[in-house]
């Protein structure tokens, strides 16, 4: 998306960001991402380096109204896996951040939302971006691994 400026006619890129805190939409200069963004609404960091929890209420405002690609991590807490991922998951979403943003969706809370992805075996990780699912793997990875592979996965 592109704005100008009133007093340039200088075309500002922007992108559209949800709000980790309130899932309000924030439209913000790309070249702003990596200068600690905040809300517009609530005025919380826009990036916190950790990932989002997303409820039936949040997950389309983070998967089709932002413009940021989603890499969501379908966990459940009896899963040892998901357990044993979990920091590296974190860990990944500092890395990440700005151009990803990552959410966790806990399959008990949220069944209708992991039955509408078809999650079968947890944990799986999807790469969204604009509500199209572009990248799916399942089982547990370290850090260095999902960064890796949501790197290689991103659009172009």
């Amino acid at each position: 998306m592109t704005d100008t400026t009133a007093a340039t006619d200088t075309p500002i890129e922007t992108v559209v960001i949800a709000c980790p805190a309130d899932a309000a939409l924030n439209r913000v200069p790309k070249a702003r991402l990596g200068s600690a963004p905040k809300c517009g609404v609530c005025k919380s960091p826009l990036f916190a380096g950790k990932p989002v929890e997303l409820t039936a209420a949040s997950f389309d405002r983070h998967a089709k109204s932002s413009d940021l690609p989603l890499l969501v991590d379908f966990w459940a807490a009896w899963c040892g896996p998901c357990q044993a991922m979990a920091p590296a998951f974190a860990k990944a979403a500092g890395q990440l951040e700005p151009d990803v943003r990552l959410g966790k969706l806990d399959t008990e809370a949220q069944q209708a939302l992991a039955g509408r992805y078809n999650i079968r075996s947890i944990p799986t990780m999807i790469l969204f971006h604009k509500g199209r699912e572009i990248a799916r793997t399942s089982g547990a990875l370290p850090a260095e691994a999902i960064v890796q592979w949501a790197r290689a996965n991103l659009p172009r």
